[in-house]
This record gives C-alpha cells, sequence and structure tokens, in this order.
C-alpha cells in the first residue's frame, strides 16, 4: 500500500514538474517580449551620439534630426499615444497603449525607464531622449521574434570600456572600440523588428512593414531595406523606380575609402515631423545641427514622388450591363461611362501606405471635365481645412473591435476589417462612373499622401494647430473619349 501511494505520488510530481515547464514554455513563446523585460541594462553602458560623433562626422551629422533620432521627442506620436489612453477601461487596451516606448525610446526602455507611454517624459534621461541612436543599434546581435523591439543586446561598459560595436563591414577597426561584422546589420530583420508591430494581447498585426517586404518581388531579388533606405541622399531618392546609386566615402573620418557607405538618414514619408522642428529651430535661432532636418523634409517628399505611376485609359469602359438588356444597347445612358484609372506602387517594398496605415492618408483626387470646361466629375479635394469628403477614394487599414465596428485608436483593434493599399509592383484599377457627356473630356488623376487627417491633427490640442504637409505624389493629365 505505501509503495502504492508512493509511486503516486512520485507521478504526481512528476506531472507537476512537466505541467509547470509546458506553461513556462508557453508562456516565454507567447509573450516572449516579456523575457526581454526581465533584463535589465545600465543607462552607464551606453555611449552618447556626440561621442560617436566624434569620429563618424558625416553619419553623425545625417543622423541629426532624421526621424530615428526624433523618434522619441516626436510630437504627434506622443500627441497620438497621450491621447490613445484616454477613456480605457480594459487592462489588455491599457497594456497595449503603454507599450510604445519600446521603439521610440529604446535606450531608456530597456535601462529601465520610461517604461510607459504615461510615465514622466520630463525625467527621460538625455541620451535616451536621443531616440533610436547610434549604440542602440550597434550594440544588436539579433533578434528572437521579427516584430515589437524584441531584439538581443551585448552593449559595453561605457565611455571608457565602449565593448564591441556591429556593422556591415568584415574589416573594421577602430582605436576606440572593438568592431564586428554582423550580417543582421545589413539584412531587413534588423528593420523589421521595429517596423512590425502585434498587439500584445489581442495578437492583431498593427503595423506590418516588414511582412509586406518578405511577400514582395524585392525580398526574392533580395533587395534588403538598407538597399533603398540607406542608400538615398539629397537628389538620390533610391526608390524601386530610380536607380539606386552608391555612396562612396569614409565610414569614419580618415578611415578606409569604401564603394558604399550607408546613409543614416533615415528617410520615409515624414515630412510634418521635420517641418515642425524646422520651425521651432527658426524660431529659437537654434539650428544646433539640426540644419539637416530641411534635408530630411525634401528627401521625404522626393521617396514619395518617386513610387507610384498612374495611367489613364484614353478610351471610356462601356458598363457591363445583365445579358437580357446587353443585346437592346443602341447608345449609351447617363450610367454607362467610366473612366479607369491605374495605379502602381512601382517604387516601394512595401505597401503605400506602411506602418501605422489607418491614419496615414493615400488618396486619389479626381476632376473630369467636358470640352467647354465643364466639372463633370470630382473627388478627393479637400475642404477649407483641409478635410477630405466622406466619397474619397483612399488607400488605407480600417481596423476593428472584433464585433465588426471600426476603431481608430490601435490599443482597441481585434481585427482587421478592411486592407485597400498598393501593394509592391501591383497595379490598382479604379473604374468611375461619370455620366453622359459628349465628345471627348479631359480627366485629371492625382495620388496624395498627408501624415496625418488634418482633422486628427486638429482634434489634438498640442499639436497647437499644426498644418499637415500634403504631398503629390503623381499627377497625370488625359483627354479621354468614348
Amino acid at each position: 500500500m505505501n509503495k502504492t501511494v508512493s509511486i503516486i505520488n512520485s507521478i504526481s510530481f512528476q506531472s507537476i514538474l512537466l505541467l509547470v515547464a509546458l506553461c513556462t514554455f508557453h508562456l516565454f513563446y507567447e509573450n516572449s517580449w516579456a523575457s526581454e523585460q526581465t533584463k535589465h541594462y545600465e543607462l552607464s553602458q551606453f555611449i552618447s551620439p556626440e561621442t560617436c560623433g566624434g569620429c563618424h562626422t558625416q553619419i553623425y551629422e545625417q543622423w541629426q534630426g532624421s526621424m530615428h533620432n526624433l523618434a522619441s521627442d516626436d510630437i504627434i506620436f506622443n500627441e497620438i499615444a497621450n491621447a490613445g489612453l484616454v477613456g480605457l477601461s480594459s487592462k489588455d487596451e491599457i497594456e497595449e497603449a503603454e507599450h510604445c516606448q519600446t521603439c521610440h525610446t529604446p535606450v531608456g526602455y530597456i535601462t529601465g525607464f520610461p517604461r510607459k507611454t504615461s510615465d514622466d517624459r520630463t525625467k527621460i534621461a538625455p541620451i535616451a531622449k536621443q531616440g533610436i541612436q547610434c549604440d542602440y543599434c550597434h550594440s544588436i546581435t539579433g533578434a528572437y521574434s521579427i516584430y515589437n523591439a524584441q531584439f538581443n543586446y551585448s552593449p559595453g561598459n561605457g565611455e571608457d570600456d565602449p565593448g564591441v560595436k556591429r556593422g556591415p563591414f568584415k574589416d573594421s577597426d577602430s582605436d576606440y572600440h572593438k568592431s564586428e561584422f554582423s550580417e543582421f546589420h545589413t539584412k531587413s530583420e534588423l528593420c523589421g523588428t521595429c517596423h512590425d508591430v502585434k498587439h500584445i494581447t489581442s495578437g492583431v498585426w498593427l503595423e506590418t512593414t516588414y511582412q509586406e517586404w518578405k511577400q514582395s518581388p524585392y525580398s526574392k531579388q533580395g533587395v534588403q531595406c538598407q538597399d533603398c533606405h540607406m542608400y538615398q541622399r539629397p537628389e538620390y531618392p533610391s526608390t524601386g523606380s530610380t536607380k539606386r546609386v552608391k555612396n562612396p566615402g569614409t565610414a569614419a573620418d580618415g578611415s578606409v575609402e569604401r564603394e558604399h557607405i550607408f546613409t543614416h538618414y533615415f528617410v520615409g514619408a515624414n515630412m510634418a515631423i521635420p517641418e515642425h522642428y524646422k520651425a521651432i529651430s527658426k524660431e529659437q535661432d537654434q539650428s544646433q545641427g539640426k540644419e539637416n532636418i530641411s534635408i530630411i523634409s525634401k528627401m521625404a517628399e522626393e521617396r514619395l514622388k518617386n513610387s507610384v505611376d498612374i495611367k489613364i485609359d484614353p478610351k471610356v469602359e462601356l458598363k457591363q450591363q445583365n445579358k437580357a438588356d446587353a443585346k437592346n444597347i443602341k447608345s449609351q445612358n447617363s450610367e454607362e461611362n467610366r473612366i479607369i484609372i491605374r495605379i502602381t506602387n512601382n517604387g516601394a517594398g512595401h505597401e503605400i501606405p506602411t506602418g501605422v496605415s489607418n491614419i496615414r492618408q493615400v488618396w486619389l483626387k479626381v476632376i473630369v471635365k467636358d470640352s467647354k470646361g465643364n466639372v463633370l466629375y470630382k473627388t478627393g479635394i479637400p475642404d477649407k481645412k483641409g478635410y477630405l469628403p466622406p466619397n474619397t477614394i483612399s488607400y488605407s487599414t480600417v481596423f476593428g473591435d472584433g464585433k465588426g465596428n471600426p476603431v481608430d485608436n490601435l490599443a482597441k483593434a481585434r481585427e482587421i476589417i478592411s486592407d485597400k493599399r498598393l501593394k509592391p509592383m501591383k497595379e490598382k484599377v479604379e473604374k468611375i462612373d461619370i455620366g453622359e457627356f459628349e465628345g471627348k473630356i479631359t480627366v485629371e488623376a492625382s495620388l496624395l499622401y498627408s501624415g496625418l487627417p488634418q482633422n486628427v491633427a486638429d482634434s489634438l490640442k498640442g499639436l497647437n494647430g499644426m498644418n499637415i504637409p500634403v504631398v503629390v505624389m503623381k499627377y497625370v493629365k488625359q483627354v479621354v473619349s468614348q
């Protein structure tokens, strides 16, 4: 009897151990970012960007005023993040809304402050406020998941013992720090680990820039994120529709000449933030190395203008009729003429727009005039406030609450209701009914971009009426006949 009890107890104990192990395994892989949160690095381990700039002058100057540099201070990000906390009661939603600093203030996040969106920003250490910076990226050794900034790190021990810095060259040599080649730094996975964002409780993908690239022709051709975004410099947009010209030079002052030095402007489509900080610098008469902001704003515009193509068919399409009526058609009526507009994402290795694609606006503006100049049709024309009308043809993602109801706050996202964005190297065809006309018509079509709807900007008090730039990505004009 005692022997039987002993066996049962042994089995029970082993079962408990197995259960604990399985639970631990499940928790690690379902919430793998939590394991990274338990690791703690000291702020003193990280070297200031200014120290790096002492040798890497040109790269440092490119980075200053970039969206990576401004990631923590980005006023639009901070206003939206703070607004996203208002009115939340669900623990899951609050947890997601508090998680933004992981990517935007990474040095602070992994060293203990700020950990949450609601943390007091006035207490953020100066080095942490410098956003995505030199020593953060070059202390990365890899990633354990390609989303939500789930990186592995190996920083040094501060200015006096900087440790190993990792990068794309196999023969780098420095008198100050050890250097190591990192294949990870040459691949899209480095970028994707921050630029893919998954809701940490609902599991909905909120940003999928890396996945979009992974499924694109660019990935199959071996074109990495860096091959566009770290080739760009003034007058060289380096998109899929332009030449990506190499940037010869040196990575550090007086070092070996190389065929290509990766640029560090980190330009995407954001013009609003560079324009905002340019205005502040001008008002305060304090450029302090931010002259670069004007350059970055212009490069963002160049990138947008080299990302898409539009074509308008020279003849209208006759709207399809049902079989019973098709044989009786002798003349066109007011509902049968369609203009056809073809839009191709021929320049971006991801979808347009990418990132927070529920608030970034891309839309089609169309004006159709008859031979006398009378407007027959129009869409996508903002009002005096810059607000778009309801009938606008737009390309974005709509998130839902899990019950089919659209939500703007990503913390509440439980599903993707629709995704109408422009896929890489794919053509999207718009067929627009314009009614009856005689002779020929003139069709003007533009694709426009805004980083934030003006009505949303106006609703955020902290933006103080900021005017959000609108960029005409492409404009075409075509005479169309029947």
